[in-house]
C-alpha cells in the first residue's frame, strides 16, 4: 500500500540555475493507494574491441546451470539473469571482396548486422543499429532520444584503417544507414548533456573549477519537493542525490589530474585508470536510466583496434598487440586476463543497476543488457562465434541461466531480431536474420 502526500507526474523535474533535473520514479508518482508501476522497460549495449581468447571465454558445458567459464566468471553472481550464446556469426563483419578493414567494419555489423560500405568520404554506409531501433520504440518520450559514450578517444577524421572513415571505429550506435551517432568521451560533458549547465566551452570551464555541486542551485526547490513527500519518497530521492553529488565529485577528481586545462568545444579530463574511467561512465548510465533521462545507451568500452594497455593489472602491452597473440601462451593467457578485467568491469554495472529500486522492481529489472564483440579470434580477425552475452531482467521476461549454443552458420541478427521481439519491435527481419531467436524459450 502506498500513502503519499501529493500526486507527481512521471515526468516531473525540478530547475534551477540552468539546470533542469528529472527525478527517480517516486512512490508520488503511482496513484495513491495502487499498486507501484512495474518500471520501464531499458536497453545497454556494451562493446568490446579485438575479441577474446575463446578457449577461456566459452563455458564447458551447455544448457541450464551451466558452469561459467574463467572469462565470464564475474557474471556468475548473476546467474538466473544471464544467458550466453555461443556459434552465432557476424557474417557481415567478414572480407566481402573489400580490402582489409576487418576492424572498422566490426562493430556496426555487431550492432546492424549489415556490412559496412569501404569508404574514407562522408559517404558512409552501415545499417541502423538495434539500439536505435529500441530507442524509437521505447525513448518517444524521453529527454533524450539515447545516449552514446566511449572511453576510447575518438576525435580522429578521415580514414582509420584500410580505407575506412573514422565513423565505423567510432560509432556504435547508427541512426540510419548513413547516420552514425559519435560516443562522448568526456564525463562532464555527459553529465552536463543530462542535466544542464554549460553550453559553451567558457561555462564548462567555469564550472569544472568552481568545485560547485549542481545541486547547489536546486536547494530551495529540493526542500520544497521533501517537505511534500512521504518518508519512503524522501529516502529514495536523498539517495538518488547522493548518487549525482558522487559522480560530480569524481568528474573533478578526474579533471583535476591535469597538469593543464585549456578551454575546448568539449571539456578535457578523465579519471586516470581504465577501471575509474569505466565506472564513471556507467554510474552516468545508471543514472540516466535511474531519472528516465533516456531509456537506452551503447558504451563502447574497448575501441576496436585499439592501443590501450592496463598496467594496473599487470598488463602494460596495448590491446590490440595481446589480441595478436599468435597462440604463444603467455600472450593467450594475457588476452584472457585482459577479457576477464572487462567482465569483472561489467559485472560492476550489473551490480550498480541491481541495487537501485525502480518500480516494482530494480533497474537491472527492467533492463535488458547486450555486452559483446565482432569478432571472436582478433589474432587471425574471425568474425565467426563471436562472444555474446545477454544479461536481463523481467520486465523484458529474458529467461537466464543458459548457455545456449547454436548450428554452424547461424547469423548474430537472430538475436538480435529476439531482441527487438523483447521491446515490442515485432520486426520480419533485422539484417542477416534468417529467424527469429525466442528468448522466452531459448
Amino acid at each position: 500500500m502506498i500513502i503519499t502526500k501529493i500526486a507527481l507526474p512521471r515526468r516531473t523535474f525540478i530547475r534551477g540555475m540552468g539546470a533542469a533535473m528529472a527525478l527517480p520514479f517516486l512512490d508520488a508518482m503511482a496513484p495513491a493507494m495502487q499498486a507501484q508501476s512495474k518500471g520501464v522497460p531499458r536497453f545497454t549495449a556494451i562493446y568490446f574491441g579485438n575479441g577474446a581468447n575463446m578457449f577461456e571465454w566459452t563455458p564447458p558445458t551447455e544448457g541450464a546451470g551451466f558452469e561459467f567459464s574463467p572469462t565470464l566468471k564475474p557474471l556468475e553472481a548473476f546467474r538466473n539473469r544471464t544467458t550466453v550464446f555461443t556459434g552465432l556469426d557476424n557474417f557481415p563483419g567478414t572480407d566481402q571482396g573489400d580490402v582489409g578493414g576487418q576492424h572498422p567494419r566490426a562493430a556496426p555489423a555487431f550492432m546492424s548486422c549489415a556490412h559496412p560500405k569501404q569508404t574514407e568520404g562522408a559517404d558512409v554506409r552501415a545499417g541502423t543499429t538495434v539500439d536505435q531501433v529500441i530507442a524509437g520504440k521505447i525513448c518517444r518520450d524521453s529527454k533524450l532520444p539515447s545516449l552514446e559514450v566511449s572511453v576510447d578517444r575518438n576525435d580522429v577524421v578521415g580514414a582509420c584503417d584500410h580505407g575506412y572513415a573514422c565513423a565505423y571505429m567510432n560509432s556504435l550506435a547508427w541512426k540510419s544507414p548513413t547516420n552514425p551517432l559519435p560516443s562522448e568521451t568526456n564525463p562532464r560533458f555527459v553529465f552536463e548533456r543530462m542535466f544542464g549547465i554549460g553550453a559553451t566551452a567558457e561555462e564548462r570551464l567555469a564550472r569544472a573549477t568552481e568545485n560547485r555541486s549542481i545541486l547547489d542551485g536546486l536547494t530551495q526547490e529540493i526542500s520544497a519537493l521533501r517537505a511534500k513527500l512521504g518518508a519512503r519518497d524522501r529516502t529514495k530521492l536523498g539517495e538518488y542525490f547522493d548518487a549525482v553529488r558522487d559522480v560530480e565529485q569524481r568528474i573533478v577528481k578526474g579533471e583535476s589530474t591535469n597538469s593543464t586545462f585549456e578551454v575546448p568545444d568539449q571539456p578535457v579530463g578523465v579519471p586516470a585508470s581504465f577501471r575509474e574511467y569505466a565506472e564513471l561512465m556507467f554510474d552516468l548510465q545508471v543514472l540516466a536510466f535511474q531519472a528516465d533521462i533516456t531509456r537506452v545507451s551503447t558504451f563502447m568500452m574497448a575501441r576496436e583496434n585499439i592501443t590501450r594497455s592496463y598496467p594496473e593489472i599487470g598488463l602494460p602491452e596495448a590491446h590490440h598487440s595481446i589480441s595478436h597473440h599468435d597462440n604463444n601462451p603467455v600472450k593467450m593467457k594475457a588476452y584472457a586476463k585482459l577479457n576477464n578485467y572487462h567482465v569483472d568491469t561489467l559485472a560492476y554495472y550489473i551490480k550498480k543497476l541491481d541495487s537501485i529500486r525502480d518500480g516494482d522492481g530494480t533497474l537491472l529489472d527492467h533492463t535488458a543488457v547486450l555486452y559483446g564483440g565482432g569478432m571472436s579470434d582478433a589474432n587471425v580477425h574471425n568474425n565467426y562465434n563471436v562472444p555474446v552475452v545477454v544479461v536481463g531482467g523481467k520486465t523484458v521476461q529474458l529467461k537466464g541461466n543458459r548457455h545456449v549454443k547454436f548450428a554452424k552458420g547461424t547469423p548474430l541478427a537472430n538475436l538480435m531480431l529476439g531482441l527487438l521481439d523483447r521491446f515490442g519491435v515485432h520486426a520480419e527481419k533485422f539484417g542477416d536474420s534468417t529467424s527469429v531467436i525466442d528468448l522466452l524459450t531459448v
